[in-house]
């Protein structure tokens, strides 16, 4: 239930001859069953990962093994131990729910005995027993997702890999589908990979890798990614912005969107005694405990967008 990544690395060529670094010497290791989250912007490199763990792309340089089999040499091994939910459907619409996992037990090699068993098994645990027979063009884009989860779980994979899985959903369909996946992993261990760019989600992952520009730059539990940042953030609105940066120098401010952001240790003091001082250059004053939007932030210089 291992999944290892070391030295990885992948670039793309574009028509004009110039080359994109997708991911740069990239190393990682899930070494038990978790909810593993990859955090970053799009266009970070999440995607390229994704790819390689599934065995969909040949990686430039590096290794990465899932289950203890080598990606590129032991790919069929690889699969076996694996279920992929793609970003992007990858159901037969034409077909109904029950249809498509048919088929996808067969690509399994799952024997005619078998195969009527684990079918009902997944329904039954995606709460679908009663649209089982619905073509998957009619579903809405929540009971889709959990159909593609009931895909990816028929074979009794010992990782799952989720690719952005809430893409597209509403807040309920969203709501549903985190609840569905904390239900699959309190029935039975498992390794859940995900890649997001949403804070919401990657909160509510056990351990946090944090992806921009292909190259690691933090990891570790959500807490402990927070209280890095060693103080609460004030984001400061004014008329003279580069002013207050100038007035600020000493605390390291930061423009952040239309805001001055700086991290203290004792925020309302702080803002209260700045507007005492220089009442005419503070619009508003906002203050937040550190999110992960702040720890990728002063890791890297850039917002996640």
């Amino acid at each position: 239930m291992e999944v290892s990544v070391e030295a990885l690395s992948h670039s793309y060529h574009s028509r004009r001859g110039e080359t994109r670094s997708a991911l740069r010497d990239l190393n990682l290791l899930i070494d038990g069953p978790m909810l593993y989250g990859v955090l970053g912007p799009n266009g970070g490199g999440k995607s390229t990962l994704f790819r390689i763990l599934a065995t969909m792309l040949r990686p430039k340089s590096g290794r990465a093994r899932v289950a203890g089999f080598d990606v590129v040499e032991q790919a069929h091994a690889v699969r076996r131990h694996l279920g992929v939910v793609f970003q992007t459907n990858s159901l037969d619409k034409q077909l109904t729910i029950e249809e498509n996992l048919k088929l996808q037990g067969q690509l399994q090699g799952l024997s005619s005995r078998e195969l009527p068993g684990r079918v009902d098994d997944v329904l039954r645990q995606l709460d679908l027993v009663e649209r089982r027979a619905d073509l998957v063009k009619e579903l809405s884009g929540g009971l889709a997702r959990r159909a593609e989860l009931a895909k990816a779980l028929l074979h009794r994979p010992s990782i799952l890999l989720l690719d952005e899985p809430s893409t597209g959903l509403d807040p309920h369909a969203r709501r549903r589908l985190w609840e569905t996946v904390d239900q699959i992993r309190a029935s039975r261990p498992m390794v859940v990979l995900l890649t997001t760019h949403l804070l919401d989600e990657a909160d509510r992952c056990d351990r946090l890798l944090l992806l921009h520009e292909g190259a690691r730059v933090r990891e570790g539990t959500p807490p402990e990614l927070k209280a890095a940042i060693g103080g609460e953030v004030v984001l400061l609105k004014s008329r003279e912005p580069e002013r207050l940066m100038s007035l600020l120098a000493a605390n390291s401010p930061v423009m952040f969107g239309s805001a001055v952001r700086v991290e203290v240790a004792h925020a309302h003091r702080f803002a209260a005694e700045l507007v005492e001082r220089q009442p005419e250059l503070v619009e508003s004053v906002e203050f937040r405990r550190p999110s992960l939007e702040d720890v990728f932030f002063a890791a890297t210089g850039a917002p996640i967008v």
